[in-house]
């Protein structure tokens, strides 16, 4: 039973802690991050990143759904602005390179065709991990950059899958 209390109470330091200098705690809810991000995973979004650069491709961040910003998504980057994104046969291809995509099984990938589109100047192109069940750029469009809140830096909880990222 210490135990149990010691780790409520040290994550309950680090989130306060964390939270007061740049970080943010938040739950994930939904599958379209899976197998990187599970739902009701807990992870801590670095909220300064932004300040100081872009977000880049292969970026998993949080932002405010676009069509919806009281909602926050979770999705990866693929492309940012100038950067020509196309799907064929379910193959994510930037400038006409074949993505490495190497993090998405084959069982989470769909076979659709979408695209071309050229990122516009001030947005991103995000997609989920898990491609065939995921709500992202291909339905909703473009992601502001003034809509990105941070970058998930850790997966907290559940304890038995702390993952840094």
């Amino acid at each position: 039973m210490f135990s149990v209390i010691q780790r409520l109470t040290f994550v309950l330091i680090v989130v306060t802690l964390v939270g007061t200098f740049g970080f943010q705690a938040i739950r994930v809810d939904g599958f379209s991050m899976a197998p990187t991000l599970e739902d009701r995973d807990r992870v801590l979004i670095n909220k300064l990143v932004y300040e100081f650069r872009d977000p880049r491709p292969g970026d998993v961040v949080t932002f405010y759904y676009p069509p919806d910003p009281a909602r926050i998504f979770v999705k990866r980057v693929i492309a940012t602005e100038g950067q020509r994104v196309q799907i064929v046969a379910g193959r994510v291809l930037v400038n006409d390179r074949p993505l490495d995509d190497d993090y998405v099984p084959p069982a989470f990938r769909d076979n659709d065709d979408w695209g071309p589109q050229v990122v516009e100047p001030g947005y991103d192109f995000v997609l989920g991990d898990h491609r065939n069940a995921s709500s992202d750029s291909r339905d909703w469009g473009l992601v502001p950059k003034r809509y990105i809140l941070g970058e998930v830096k850790a997966r907290w909880w559940p304890f038995t899958d702390v993952a840094l990222f």
